[in-house]
């Protein structure tokens, strides 16, 4: 299995992994400004650190936290919700990971450029396909294992020979000597 772009791809796919991760939770971060910022503090533990955090002034933080400001600028805002959302129920996270790696598995929706290198007589002109495919537990595993830096292996690449195995040749079932190349990813999603 071959790839482009890895680090661009490999972005698009941590980016995707954390979304997938987000579906999981039990329940809705906080809503209002001041209860994130409040929830930020109990992480952070100090202002300086909340306020590097999502890139303001330390007495922004303190205005937020007292209400005295209400409405940041939306980049502020949205850099607050990442913040918290990256944050939240770490534990469900972990748990819903744990049970993707040892028994559930992951299931990839992607849209791509696959090419294949396959014997004399078949078409290896690369072309824009939208998949969607369970992958097994194991796959999870090196994947989460990959994003971590675990490994010799790229997020993109353990989802490309999981691609090629499961989709293209279904367990071993058929071509046998295809290669499959994962370029170009236009989108890509998890659920777990």
């Amino acid at each position: 299995m071959r790839t482009s772009n890895a680090g661009a791809d490999d972005t698009l796919v941590n980016d995707a992994i954390e979304r997938a991760s987000q579906e999981t939770f039990t329940r809705e971060p906080p809503k209002t400004l001041q209860a994130r910022i409040k929830f930020l503090m109990r992480k952070l533990k100090t202002t300086k650190a909340v306020a590097q955090e999502i890139g303001v002034t330390a007495d922004s933080v303190n205005r937020y936290r007292r209400g005295a400001r209400k409405n940041p600028p939306d980049e502020i805002a949205a850099r607050i919700d990442l913040a918290v959302r990256a944050r939240w129920q770490p534990q469900v996270r972990k748990r819903n990971r744990k049970k993707a790696a040892t028994t559930t598995g992951i299931t990839v929706e992607t849209r791509a450029r696959f090419g294949y290198t396959a014997p004399i007589g078949t078409t290896d002109d690369g072309r824009q396909r939208r998949i969607t495919v369970h992958l097994p537990a194991d796959y999870a595993r090196r994947l989460f294992d990959a994003q971590q830096g675990i490994g010799d292996q790229t997020p993109n690449e353990v989802i490309a020979e999981g691609l090629q195995e499961t989709y293209f040749k279904d367990h071993g079932r058929r071509a046998d000597n295809l290669e499959v190349e994962f370029t170009d990813i236009d989108y890509i999603d998890f659920s777990f």
